[in-house]
């Protein structure tokens, strides 16, 4: 069942101030119960975390006809709106005093106007104050927008570069002592992990919060890590990564940060990170110091807050304090006989090996070893975009109380503009370079190792070793290829694909001139075009090997592995080894 609305009609008669209030009011409501479509033009309503509270109130109390003795919501709404002008609804009166202009401007992302407001507040305050106190006012609800679901990624970062350009026109007129940050920190993604997205989010929030920010960026040593904060004389360390390897390398580095003797205090964050690893295992193994799992660049925001007023311990005590009776709960727990681990014997592999491979032929290679894709024309990928991960999880638009469906149509009209003008960019800036290599290798398994041969089908080439499912019956990806000894030769498949290099230097270049939203858009539009170019030559490869047919007819259920094979990254659970 679809619901359209024609929304403006609950508004008619009414002043066009109350109107634009009213619609918008009445629209959040109508989409959290299950409205799909408004007709309504984006000029006559307004996003809601720009009305004020009253004004919200109130249009509530008439919506929901929450009328009392000697209170008529209508009349009270009709009042509000007496003396007001639909552009002053649309835009927001503007405040009086310059304080809460320069905070609503850092809310709102508006730099028009904004040095003529500073050089106002430097005519009562000086530089420091008008940073700490009124630009930072603005930023912390920011982030309080942020965190209830009100304002989007994007928006925070538009918010950030208002900010970067408030800082930057007052920082001439401070003194040098003056400008003291709130504290150091210093940013790495770990050694072996190029993902720097997270950690450069949490850079621009520390930054334009006060904090004084060293980011080491990617692939860093700890040894790196460690020189680099006792040069900036850190009050904490952060780790980024997105690896599963990641995991590792943060808990080893801790290891040793422990042998050494240190206790500067470590902020944990990435995507593989759980909060039960790192306030458990990474706790205990970090016995000098104390570590703090960041979900998010705000949650290192409120751990940094933490540690410059010293109550860092005391938060983190009260974390060990209540996750002491889960712990002791799950440590009564006992696995049942049938469920112990055991090894997987050899006799065992190949039955399960025979059941899992059936009757299906070996597939015939059109070719050994590897080619070279030179050229992959930029508008065959998009229909393997998959604009979920690209809005939602790269670009952080969120589904904030939407359903899927609802929140499909939403990016439909919002989003997927943006999307077509950053690929017209693109194209028109010769920014994306797709490119791709692949092949095939004659394989056999040995165990939990694929073995890759040369064309002659004997002479080895590369062996790659799996790990095995941590459970009775556990698969390894070495389960799906024939043993060395039954016959034919299996076939492998590998391939590697890139966006080229233009792309990471534009997005640097972007994040050093303080652009971060664009910054943000081009960052994750290049890795999941790097993953719509993964899925076209996947296709192309079961083409190629003769069961491209079975693929499912429509692009999105491809997206999902509605296809024949599988494709294994590097870095992830099913073959974390990336030496």
């Amino acid at each position: 069942v679809q619901i359209i609305l024609g929304l403006s009609n609950v508004s008619f008669g009414l002043k066009p101030a109350a109107r634009h209030v009213l619609n918008s009011v009445f629209l959040d409501h109508a989409v959290r119960r299950g409205m799909t479509g408004a007709i309504v033009h984006l000029s006559k309503i307004m996003p809601l975390h720009k009305i004020p509270a009253e004004e919200v109130k109130v249009a509530e109390d008439l919506i929901f006809d929450r009328r009392a003795e000697g209170y008529d919501p209508l009349q009270a709404f009709i009042a509000l709106f007496a003396d007001r002008t639909a552009e002053s609804a649309k835009v927001r009166e503007r405040p009086a005093l310059v304080e809460e202009r320069l905070k609503q401007r850092i809310i709102d992302g508006d730099r028009i106007g904004l040095e003529d407001d500073l050089d106002e507040a430097m005519g009562k305050w000086s530089p420091l104050d008008i940073i700490n106190v009124h630009l930072l006012d603005g930023m912390k609800v920011v982030g309080e927008l942020f965190g209830s679901g009100q304002m989007q990624l994007p928006f925070v970062l538009q918010s950030a570069e208002t900010m970067k350009a408030a800082v930057a026109y007052l920082e001439p007129h401070m003194e040098k002592a003056a400008g003291r940050a709130k504290g150091t920190i210093v940013l790495a993604t770990v050694k072996g992990d190029v993902h720097d997205i997270g950690k450069n989010l949490v850079d621009i929030i520390l930054t334009n919060n006060g904090y004084n920010v060293v980011n080491l960026g990617i692939k860093q040593p700890l040894q790196a890590i460690l020189e680099g904060a006792r040069e900036a004389g850190a009050d904490a360390i952060g780790m980024s990564g997105l690896l599963v390897k990641s995991t590792v390398i943060m808990r080893e580095n801790l290891a040793e940060m422990a042998r050494l003797g240190l206790d500067t205090p470590v902020i944990l964050g990435g995507a593989a990170l759980t909060r039960n690893y790192v306030e458990e295992d990474c706790t205990k193994t970090y016995a000098g110091g104390r570590v703090a799992y960041a979900r998010d660049a705000f949650d290192g925001l409120g751990l940094m807050d933490k540690v410059a007023a010293g109550t860092l311990d005391d938060h983190l005590d009260g974390i060990a304090a209540r996750r002491g009776p889960r712990k002791a709960k799950a440590d009564r727990r006992v696995e049942p006989p049938d469920r112990a681990l055991r090894p997987v014997d050899l006799d065992e592999l190949k039955l399960r090996k025979a059941d899992l491979l059936g009757d299906l032929a070996v597939p015939e290679a059109p070719f050994w070893g590897p080619r070279v894709i030179e050229q992959v024309p930029l508008r065959a990928l998009v229909p393997y975009l998959s604009e979920t991960m690209l809005f939602q999880f790269q670009w952080g638009f969120k589904k904030a109380g939407r359903s899927l469906d609802q929140w499909r149509d939403w990016a439909t009209r919002e989003v997927r503009p943006i999307l077509n003008g950053l690929l017209d960019t693109c194209e028109a800036e010769d920014i994306l370079h797709p490119r791709a290599a692949y092949g095939y290798w004659p394989a056999a398994a040995e165990g939990n190792t694929v073995i890759l041969f040369c064309d002659d089908g004997q002479t080895e080439a590369a062996r790659f070793t799996f790990p095995r499912q941590d459970r009775p019956g556990g698969l390894c990806i070495a389960d799906f290829v024939r043993d060395v000894d039954a016959g034919p030769r299996d076939v492998v498949a590998l391939q590697v694909v890139t966006m080229g290099q233009t792309a990471s230097e534009v997005a640097r270049r972007w994040f050093a001139e303080h652009r971060y939203k664009d910054y943000l858009y081009l960052h994750g539009l290049g890795v999941e075009m790097a993953e719509a170019l993964a899925e076209y030559v996947h296709k192309r490869i079961r083409g190629e090997l003769g069961f491209g047919h079975e693929d499912a007819r429509e692009i999105r259920a491809l997206l999902k592995q509605d296809y024949r094979g599988a494709r294994y990254s590097f870095g992830y659970p099913a073959c974390p080894n990336m030496a």
